[in-house]
């Protein structure tokens, strides 16, 4: 019963979500999709990596080390085949 009233208080104390754009009003063209996320796309990927390494008092250069990145990747289209693998973008648009 104790662990219900703990996570009854932590319910209570979590701090209320921020406001979307769209509920605040800003308008935008077309609907949100089932998630109202990125991933609702067709032919959009996501993927993220996150690395923790090290704990204690931060020490420039050495750590502990808390980081991250997220990559977003449009499928392949008739118009724009995907790239050899190994291959750098040249930053110019086809």
């Amino acid at each position: 019963m104790w662990i219900l009233s703990v996570l009854l208080a932590l319910a209570a104390a979590a701090p209320a979500p921020r406001p979307r754009a769209r509920d605040l009003g800003v308008p935008f063209d077309g609907t949100p999709g089932t998630w109202n996320a990125i991933t609702d796309v067709p032919g959009v990927a996501v993927g993220h990596e996150t690395i923790v390494s090290g704990e204690g008092k931060l020490v420039v250069g050495k750590g502990p080390v808390r980081t991250g990145v997220t990559a977003l990747r449009a499928a392949a289209t008739r118009t724009a085949p995907r790239p050899p693998r190994g291959s750098r973008s040249t930053g110019t648009a086809r």
